[in-house]
């Protein structure tokens, strides 16, 4: 007779979407085993969405204090004092604080942690450090890292991961890329208070995100004294006296006290041995997988980042949620993702759901469009001149709302909630016959009467 393995499931990666699958299968009765090399809590707890979050915010105290003036509170420019450690430290404290709670998460769950490094030998065993662990199953959730294009002197460039942890903000950053990353990063830089230039070899940053969105980021970047070089590329990087220097395609130089690469993730696979026992990739080595999170070998599975669909921790958590009824449950949930909600955190901040109008005219639907742009309430008396904007995408055949998009304070919080209206397929009738919250930003979304294009 052939031997019980260790565990029925191994999950490789402790991330989001690795510990939720771990979790849900134990709790359905598996022995599960999850296999980390490095902090609880992958990419977005570490390293990702929860600090970044938390720089964003620090980044925003200054024009907080600011627009206090003109609410009466005497604020002196003088007063105002930034310390890069304090901000940094805190952030490593609540980080710290999550990892434990993920620890718990995992061990109330009845999880094994295995702490070490993963190698899959065969379908039913993975050698962590050298010791054989056998199983039933296996899922890969490793997650995605920076990659920097390699041009002379790359190794002088800092990615995302380091900037949580720098020793000093330096006076001066130039970051290179033009993702979501890229945006949010030279926010952040800016408003703590470094000269921030970004860098994009594309005629304009975001791409994928609404041409009207995009164009208003822009707008509002420059505003805030951000350095904006768009159709231009870093050709190589020296270093020069303790600063950078950095030669751009357009035959300009530039001085520069950090470069920062924000400039793609690709799937995180070295070392598991993914061809040695036949599992598939794709060109960008994205994993390859069905809607089932099968890959090419039985007995594998992957979820996430690595497997190349959109990198959001909601999603790989979905996914998670989805393959557990699948092993272990009705057998017939399927993944939807159509209508995913998403936020960049930049300054001021984008939230987005559904089609851009430029993904609607290629799909071929007949598009309306609702748009407007104003000051938030918030700056009559700030004086400050930031806008924000909001749009509707329709479909005038069906009068259904294929996309809304908003740059503007709290643009994140409000997509949520209209994002449940679009998964639940409203119309524009529908918005229009909602009674709006006054006096809110919000309630543009439910007033906006009158298209302007079609």
């Amino acid at each position: 007779m052939s031997k019980t393995p260790d565990y029925d499931l191994v999950v490789i990666g402790a991330g989001s979407g690795g510990v939720r699958l771990a979790r849900m299968a134990s709790q359905a009765g598996a022995r599960v085993a999850i296999v980390e090399s490095a902090d609880l809590g992958g990419t977005c707890v570490n390293v990702g969405c929860v600090p970044k979050k938390l720089f964003v915010y620090g980044a925003h105290v200054r024009e907080d204090i600011e627009d206090a003036r003109g609410y009466g509170f005497d604020v002196a420019d003088e007063a105002i004092r930034f310390d890069w450690a304090t901000l940094r430290d805190n952030k490593t404290n609540e980080i710290r604080r999550l990892n434990d709670i993920y620890r718990r998460l995992i061990d109330n769950a009845g999880v094994t942690l295995i702490e070490g490094t993963a190698h899959i030998e065969d379908a039913g065993t993975v050698r962590v450090d050298g010791t054989a662990v056998t199983t039933e199953r296996i899922t890969i959730a490793t997650g995605s890292e920076p990659v920097v294009p390699e041009i002379p002197g790359s190794e002088h460039a800092l990615v995302s991961d380091h900037m949580f942890y720098l020793d000093s903000l330096p006076e001066t950053a130039t970051v290179w890329g033009g993702g979501y990353i890229a945006v949010e990063f030279a926010g952040i830089l800016a408003g703590l208070g470094v000269r921030t230039t970004l860098i994009y070899r594309g005629e304009r940053f975001l791409r994928g995100f609404d041409g009207d969105i995009r164009d208003h980021v822009a707008q509002e970047m420059d505003r805030k004294g951000i350095d904006l070089r768009f159709n231009t590329n870093i050709e190589s990087i020296t270093t020069s006296g303790g600063d950078y220097e950095l030669t751009l395609t357009d035959g300009s130089t530039h001085r520069t006290g950090l470069v920062l690469a924000a400039t793609g993730r690709v799937p995180r696979t070295q070392g598991l041995g993914l061809a040695s026992v036949g599992v598939e990739t794709d060109e960008g080595g994205a994993i390859i997988t069905d809607d089932q999170f099968r890959t090419s070998v039985p007995g594998i599975h992957a979820l996430g980042d690595v497997i190349g669909t959109p990198q959001l921790t909601p999603v790989a958590i979905e996914q998670a949620m989805v393959m557990v009824d699948q092993l272990y449950g009705t057998g017939l949930k399927r993944m939807d993702y159509t209508n995913i909600p998403t936020a960049v955190f930049c300054q001021p901040p984008i939230g987005t759901v559904g089609l851009t109008e430029e993904e609607a005219r290629e799909a071929g639907h007949s598009v309306t469009i609702y748009r407007t742009s104003f000051r938030p309430m918030k700056h009559t008396l700030s004086g400050r001149e930031e806008k924000a904007l909001m749009k509707l995408v329709v479909d005038p055949d069906t009068d259904r709302v294929l996309g809304a998009h908003m740059v503007g304070p709290e643009a994140g919080e409000m997509m949520q909630g209209i994002a449940v209206a679009l998964k639940a397929g409203a119309t524009k009738a529908v918005f229009d016959a909602t009674v709006g919250i006054h006096p809110t930003s919000a309630e543009e979304f439910v007033t906006m009467r009158e298209p302007v294009s079609d």
